[in-house]
């Protein structure tokens, strides 16, 4: 290991946490984009899919913000860093990779396999500018031993067990909510979002839970869901990393996806404009889910389930604009997802 790189002190182990609320938050917007320009009479499969990997990465986020709020941290999410301009590289990694707001399709998925790509065999952990994510959480899991070693791990997790989340039900992903409290359940949080992301091992393709949709199927991982998507075929028993999903078909129509402008910007959009409206509106909804998820990562956990109403008004916000022409003759508006501080909201 790089131990120039090495976390080794609780404010570096917090604020590498940080990063990784600011980490998984950065892939909900992109899949979000993708999977409400699906067309729901036309790609109900596509759906189940892109849905399900939505749901694990909120999942992520509460786990992030477990692993911090355990060590004595407090989890910033509503948060101009959270909603960096759009196209913008994966937070503290590999800045060849910039996330785009794009329509479901091929460029999408493409996106998508970069973010999810799994590490390869003996890649080392990496702080930052990490290449993969798994190096990343490599290296938050190298942390959490190390100073739970040096510092014992009555005086490592220190903060109030009432801040943890514990049961997220999601009706469309799999996985649990796992309260942090000690170094065996910190490791067991770092587990369940690398295995849920790019698989259980480097040789498998699964992630250990079950596919909600498909309850006689073991689910794979993200990065395996949108190769399935990619080729059009699920993957069945047998099946590797190396050979592809070589199972059933799934039914992809990649026509049916609203035509979306890519990176939308209220910018582009005179002042008082119905688009513009309508993309200001959603800006300010999507502001407020961040300010009910920092609320309930920093002592109202209760309050998670409050959220889902918020996620139907921005579904309905975000299809609403992809059915605006933007006067180009061929693509639509879209969500922008731009920060507005708190004291310029609606």
């Amino acid at each position: 290991m790089d131990t120039s790189r090495a976390i080794d002190t609780v404010d570096d182990l917090r604020r590498h946490l940080q990063w990784a609320i600011e980490l998984e938050h950065s892939t909900i917007p992109p899949y979000l984009c993708a999977l409400y320009s699906l067309d729901p009479g036309r790609n109900a499969e596509a759906i189940q899919v892109v849905g399900s990997v939505f749901a694990e990465e909120m999942l992520h986020l509460a786990l992030a913000a477990n692993l911090l709020n355990a060590v004595g941290g407090t989890p910033k999410v509503d948060s101009p860093e959270l909603l960096p301009a759009y196209p913008h590289p994966l937070p503290h990694g590999d800045k060849s990779l910039h996330i785009n707001l794009l329509p479901f399709g091929p460029d999408a998925l493409e996106l998508f396999l970069r973010i999810e790509k799994p590490e390869s065999a003996g890649a080392p952990p990496e702080a930052d500018g990490y290449k993969t994510i798994g190096q990343f959480y490599a290296a938050i899991k190298d942390g959490f031993i190390t100073l739970a070693d040096k510092l014992g791990e009555e005086k490592l997790f220190t903060g109030d067990p009432a801040r943890q989340l514990g049961e997220i039900h999601m009706h469309n992903g799999g996985g649990k909510g796992i309260p942090v409290r000690d170094l065996k359940s910190a490791l067991a949080a770092l587990a369940e979002i690398i295995e849920q992301g790019e698989g259980a091992a480097v040789t498998d393709v699964w992630d250990g839970d079950r596919d909600v949709f498909h309850p006689d199927h073991d689910a794979v991982a993200h990065y395996y869901r949108f190769k399935e998507l990619k080729h059009g075929r699920r993957h069945q028993p047998g099946d590797t990393p190396q050979s592809g999903p070589t199972g059933e078909q799934i039914a992809v129509d990649f026509d049916a996806v609203a035509p979306m402008r890519h990176n939308p910007r209220t910018a582009d959009y005179p002042e008082g404009s119905p688009i513009r409206a309508a993309m200001e509106e959603f800006n300010n909804s999507y502001c407020l889910l961040l300010y009910l998820l920092e609320e309930t990562f920093n002592g109202n956990p209760t309050q998670l389930g409050g959220t889902v109403g918020q996620m139907y008004a921005l579904k309905a916000q975000a299809q609403a604009l992809m059915k605006m022409p933007t006067g180009d003759g061929t693509t639509t508006a879209g969500p922008p997802f731009e920060y507005i501080p708190p004291d310029q909201r609606s």
